[in-house]
């Protein structure tokens, strides 16, 4: 069990220290993103952070990654950063539920903090989430494929962990798809979103049941990439497929026919975004209660962060994809969701 109190000391411990080592102006931004641990995904909040930095002139915008997917980890890590100065935090939940106490420590010492990729459950002094409507991409994923399966339409979805607040929204959407759609999900692997865990269950699956399958959905990353190299393997492209991500492996059988297409999520638009959205809320700016919020089964204020499909034709310039997505939120952002003095 996470020590709250022994935060909240060191979160004021931190505010004091950085207070009268004046090392930190009073307006300057500095962001800490923060996943929920390791993962791919998350790659490219990295570079996203950079170019928020440079292009929106803030303090920092560092992306952090906890040593482990635990929510101590998380908490450990932000812990640290609050003593370093990061006053604004875009953060994945470690858990969706777990993570809201936490939340409101940073909230209670000054700090704003937005959801990103994952959200918050709901009552929570999170501002916004700004992540995939997963659920959505999942059903519109499962539309891509039925189009493209011939005769029976017999489904396997792999998926990701069910700690992650995602997945069951993926499951879901996936599920309405298939019975829309006239098709049937034989079986939801879950839980490998883990080069182990999928590389063992998926290659299970294939040497015993493959035939019992016309198509596979997968609404996780690493899953994506293990279903994709197992189809390279059969060879025949019978079995047809709709991943997610954008991971090159995928990109690469999506352009030799072994993958159909991909469901392109935006990461570098969330933290880029998000990073951006932060800054004018620490100058001034505040979030507009009457904005059009869509909302999930964790939070009425979810704020889609773009998806894509992204089929052979298109796969030479899936970055332009993401790129397009973000600079469209970007644009629209501040008239949408904020309230900011002119």
């Amino acid at each position: 069990m996470f020590n709250h109190s022994a935060f909240r000391s060191i979160l004021a411990a931190g505010v004091v220290a950085i207070a009268s080592s004046g090392a930190i102006a009073a307006l300057d931004t500095k962001v800490g993103i923060v996943p929920g641990g390791p993962h791919p995904y998350f790659s490219a909040w990295g570079p996203s952070g950079k170019d928020a930095s440079r292009d929106f002139k803030l303090g920092a915008a560092d992306y952090k990654v906890p040593a482990k997917w635990e929510l101590g980890e998380q908490n450990l890590l932000l812990e640290s950063m609050v003593s370093q100065g990061y006053n604004a935090f875009i953060i994945f939940p470690g858990d969706s539920v777990g993570s809201v106490s936490t939340v409101a420590d940073l909230v209670g010492h000054g700090a704003q903090v937005i959801a990103a990729g994952g959200c918050f459950k709901d009552p929570s002094k999170a501002l916004f989430c700004l992540g995939t409507d997963t659920g959505n991409s999942a059903y519109l994923g499962t539309k891509e494929l039925l189009k493209v399966m011939k005769g029976s339409k017999r489904i396997l979805h792999l998926t990701g962990f069910m700690v992650d607040p995602n997945t069951q929204l993926r499951i879901d959407g996936v599920r309405k798809a298939a019975q829309e759609g006239g098709g049937t999900v034989v079986q939801v692997i879950a839980d490998i979103d883990a080069p182990e865990a999928a590389a063992e269950k998926i290659g299970a699956f294939m040497a015993a049941r493959a035939g019992e399958i016309d198509g596979i959905i997968a609404t996780a990353w690493v899953p994506a990439v293990q279903a994709a190299n197992s189809l390279r393997k059969l060879g025949d492209k019978r079995i047809r497929m709709v991943a997610i991500d954008h991971d090159e492996v995928v990109i690469k059988a999506i352009k030799d026919g072994f993958v159909d297409g991909t469901m392109l999520q935006n990461p570098y638009g969330q933290a880029y975004v998000g990073a951006y959205a932060l800054d004018r809320l620490r100058h001034g700016c505040t979030v507009k209660a009457d904005a059009p919020w869509k909302s999930n089964a964790l939070t009425a204020r979810f704020i889609d962060s773009g998806t894509a499909y992204v089929d052979a034709a298109k796969a030479g310039n899936f970055v332009g994809a993401m790129q397009e997505i973000t600079k469209g939120l970007l644009n629209s952002f501040e008239a949408t969701y904020l309230n900011c003095k002119k």
